[in-house]
C-alpha cells in the first residue's frame, strides 16, 4: 500500500477549519468588543511571503473578523531587512493603531523602537519570536527551547550516540533560531560521541541553504544527521539531501512547507517539528484587542509544537497543521 498522501484533500476543508476555529476561540473568554468602531491593530511580522506567514495571516484574520478588529498585516520583502522591519515600526506608532502585533526579526534591534510604542501608550504583542522590550505586554508563539530539544532528540535516536551532526539555522540574531539552537545543543551536549560539526545559517534564503548544504555535505562525506530549523533553510537543505542520494543520512525538518511533504513520504526527511502558525495569528489578535481594552495579559503564551512523521502523519489532529488551506 502507497503512503503517499492523497493529492486532493479539499473534502476534508469544513472538518479541518471547524476543529481550527474551535481549537481557537476556546478559552478565548468573553472579550469585550467596541460595536461603534473597530480595534485598529497593525501586524508586523518578517517577511510577506511563505506558508508560514500566510497561515498566520489566515488565523489574524478570522480573529479580526470574530473580534471587530481592523487588521494590518504588514512585513518588509525579506527576513532580513532589519531596517525595513524598525521602519515599518516606526510608521505604526505615527498612526497609533490601538494594538502592534509585531514578529521581530532581530531581537536587539527591534528593541528601542518597541520601547517608543510606550509614549504614545500603544500596546504591543510579541508573536513568532520575542524582543529586547519590557514594553511588550504578552508573546504568543512557540517554544522554541523546547522545541529545538524536540528536534535534537528525535535526531541523536536516529543516528545514535556516537554520530556527526550539522545545522542549518536561519537568521542570526533572530530571537527564536537562537533558542532552537539552544535547545538543540543543549540536548545534544548530553551525548559526548555527538559532534556538532558546523551551524550555518541562510537568511531564510532557501537559495543560500541550498548551497549551505550542499557544501557541508562535501566537507563532511562522513554525516551522519542534517537539522534545519526553519520552513526556507528546509526547503533548501531538504533539496541538498535528496540530491546527495546518501541513504545514510538522516534529516530532521522545521515547518510544513509542500517540499518536506514530499521528502517526508519519500523517507529523505525522517521528521518535521511543526508550528501551529494560525493558532499564534488567532491566539495574538485577541490578545491584542484585550490589551487595548486595558485588560491585563500573562507574559507569555506559548503554544506546543508537534513532530511528526511517516507514523503520525495521517492522524487526524496532525492533519490540521500539515494542511492549514492557506490562501
Amino acid at each position: 500500500m502507497s503512503r503517499r498522501m492523497p493529492k486532493s484533500i479539499s473534502g476534508m476543508l469544513p472538518v479541518v477549519l471547524a476543529v481550527l476555529l474551535s481549537s481557537c476561540t476556546s478559552g478565548s473568554g468573553n472579550l469585550p468588543t467596541d460595536h461603534e468602531r473597530p480595534v485598529v491593530v497593525d501586524m508586523i511580522v518578517k517577511m510577506d511571503r511563505g506558508d508560514y506567514w500566510k497561515t498566520t495571516k489566515l488565523g489574524a484574520e478570522v480573529a479580526a473578523k470574530e473580534y471587530n478588529v481592523q487588521l494590518n498585516f504588514l512585513a518588509p520583502d525579506n527576513e532580513n531587512d532589519v531596517e525595513g522591519q524598525i521602519r515599518l515600526m516606526e510608521e505604526s506608532i505615527q498612526r497609533k493603531p490601538d494594538a502592534i502585533v509585531l514578529a521581530a526579526t532581530d531581537y536587539e534591534a527591534l528593541g528601542q523602537v518597541t520601547d517608543r510604542t510606550s509614549y504614545a501608550n500603544i500596546p504591543v504583542i510579541s508573536i513568532d519570536s520575542e524582543v529586547a522590550s519590557t514594553k511588550v505586554k504578552m508573546y504568543v508563539g512557540t517554544n522554541n527551547y523546547e522545541a529545538g530539544q524536540k528536534a535534537a532528540e528525535r535526531l541523536v535516536e536516529l543516528t545514535g550516540p556516537d554520530s556527526e551532526i550539522g545545522i542549518i539555522n536561519f537568521v542570526k540574531g533572530a530571537r527564536n533560531a537562537g533558542q532552537r539552537e539552544e535547545g538543540f545543543l543543549d540536548y545534544v551536549a548530553r551525548f559526548p560521541g555527538v559532534k556538532v560539526v558546523d551551524t550555518l545559517y541562510c537568511g531564510s534564503d532557501e537559495t543560500l541553504a541550498y548551497n549551505l548544504a550542499v557544501d557541508m555535505l562535501k566537507r563532511y562525506p562522513g554525516l551522519d544527521g542534517i537539522v534545519s530549523l526553519s520552513a526556507e533553510s528546509s526547503i533548501g537543505a531538504g533539496k541538498a539531501v535528496d540530491e546527495s542520494g546518501n541513504d545514510h543520512l538522516k534529516m530532521i525538518a522545521f515547518d510544513n512547507p509542500p517540499e518536506m511533504l514530499e521528502l517526508l513520504q519519500e523517507e529523505k526527511v525522517q521528521a518535521m517539528v511543526v508550528q501551529n502558525p494560525f493558532n499564534n495569528g488567532y491566539l495574538a489578535v485577541v490578545a491584542a484587542v484585550k490589551a487595548a481594552h486595558g485588560e491585563k495579559l500573562e507574559d507569555k503564551m506559548p503554544t506546543d509544537t508537534k513532530l511528526i512523521d511517516l507514523g503520525n502523519m495521517l492522524w487526524p489532529e496532525n492533519q490540521k497543521l500539515l494542511f492549514p488551506f492557506v490562501k
